[in-house]
């Protein structure tokens, strides 16, 4: 797939992008570059290959899940104009 100059200015157009036309040819050549990049990746034939998570195969350096911070959720509250059930209250903003 490749994109004529008329489709660049079109997407810029749409985009409310303003573009001269030496800005246009420039970002035509770009973006047919980045097509014909997709088109060779896609031309890989990659049955039997399986999906990986991450390029390099790691594994997390994993720590213990615990808690470390004392709860402090009382004395926020106390500051707290109008609270409820353990809730801020809020005044409506939205009718």
């Amino acid at each position: 797939m490749s994109l004529t100059l008329e489709q660049v200015q079109r997407i810029a157009h749409l985009a409310r992008i303003e573009i001269s036309d030496a800005e246009a040819l420039s970002t035509q050549g770009h973006l047919n570059g980045i097509f014909q990049l997709i088109e060779q990746m896609q031309a890989v034939d990659t049955r039997g290959v399986e999906p990986m998570a991450h390029a390099q195969d790691l594994s997390q350096r994993l720590r213990q899940d615990a808690v470390v911070e004392v709860d402090r959720r009382s004395a926020y509250q106390a500051v707290a104009p109008e609270i409820e059930a353990g809730l801020y209250l809020v005044p409506k903003v939205i009718e």
